[in-house]
């Protein structure tokens, strides 16, 4: 298992909680981001919004590619995961963006394919949001884009919605063919795209059953789609470790103790624009990326026990969230970790 987690760009995870002791700041991304590659994380995964979808719309928040380039500068192995969303970018830009990330990083810097949801948003920066399908029929020409011109010397495209001509990309990027694309979707549209054209498949948390029943299906489609196996299953999943099952408790009553505020304007274009498997309540979006549901709460050894179920189920990259991020990461390095590893022993023998 591989353990990543979400960069804190918006100030914390908990829509509930108005301080989390975690500034939107790139001081505090960096520390926490150097501190995560002496803890044992292998990758961070920076969300791309422009505006706080956690905290509401008027709060601060930082950009995800700006950050991610500097991130690079100050790492020396981390993988830098750093979403993109079609809608807003131009692709033969974010291809010459990202191969110099890469470059910047030696290798270390990989895309999340995002095809977007908040009407809202884009609204206010100028974003295209169109129906849902056509959103990844965009998707679909924006990665033919970024991959022509990460592997061929001349490259010229014309599409329904990007031509180019005869353009030159160097210097490529350092991972060959191409820094991994991951991407998630949960509508047929969505999983079509995804295993015709990405590296690596992404799941909001989902229960053991859910995450293998979706795992399953993707290899499946990938099968039938011709190409080569998925690089890396991953799944989100907000994390709370306590000691005794009264400390978890109390912990997760306060954090779904429900107070709708501008952390809840994004709700109805995330359940509505978006098609999804699950139907997501106030409660599961008290926290982001419905963060609870994988149930990765309660003592140490429960949550390594439950870990190494999903790694059963085929989970192999863990994308988790912690509040306060930097002390919770540590907690979970030193108390959890371990314990997978025992676990997972166990559950061989």
């Amino acid at each position: 298992m591989k353990y990543g987690y979400w960069l804190p760009i918006f100030g914390g995870w908990l829509r509930n909680v108005e301080d989390e002791n975690m500034p939107p700041t790139f001081e505090y991304a960096k520390k926490v981001t150097q501190a995560a590659e002496k803890l044992g994380f292998d990758t961070t995964l920076i969300a791309e919004l422009y505006l706080n979808d956690i905290k509401g719309p008027e709060s601060d928040s930082l950009e995800a590619w700006s950050t991610a380039a500097a991130l690079a500068a100050v790492t020396e192995k981390i993988e830098i995961m750093t979403a993109v969303r079609p809608g807003f970018h131009n692709p033969a830009v974010t291809a010459k963006m990202a191969a110099n990330i890469d470059q910047i990083s030696n290798g270390r810097f990989t895309l999340n394919v995002v095809s977007a949801w908040w009407e809202e948003e884009a609204k206010q920066y100028g974003g295209i949001f169109t129906e849902h399908d056509e959103r990844y029929d965009r998707t679909e020409e924006f990665l033919d884009v970024l991959k022509g011109l990460w592997t061929e010397d001349v490259f010229s495209y014309s599409g329904k919605y990007y031509n180019i001509q005869n353009a030159h990309l160097e210097p490529k990027p350092v991972q060959r063919p191409n820094p991994i694309l991951y991407a998630g979707g949960e509508s047929k549209r969505g999983k079509e795209v995804i295993a015709n054209s990405c590296d690596a498949y992404v799941m909001h948390g989902g229960t053991v059953e859910e995450v293998k029943e979706k795992i399953d299906g993707m290899k499946q489609q990938r099968q039938e789609a011709g190409r080569e196996p998925f690089q890396s299953f991953g799944m989100a999943a907000y994390i709370v470790c306590r000691d005794t099952e009264e400390e978890v408790q109390a912990e997760l009553a306060k954090i779904t103790d429900v107070k709708e505020n501008s952390g809840y304007s994004g709700y109805n274009d995330f359940v509505g624009k978006s098609q999804l498997e699950q139907q997501v309540k106030l409660y599961d979006y008290s926290v982001s990326n419905r963060g609870l549901r994988p149930n990765l709460i309660g003592t140490p050894g429960q949550i390594a026990k439950r870990i190494v179920a999903f790694e059963e189920a085929g989970v192999d990259l863990l994308l988790l969230q912690f509040s306060p991020q930097l002390e919770e990461m540590e907690q979970f390095s030193k108390k959890v970790m371990p314990l997978v590893e025992k676990q997972r022993l166990l559950v061989k023998k």
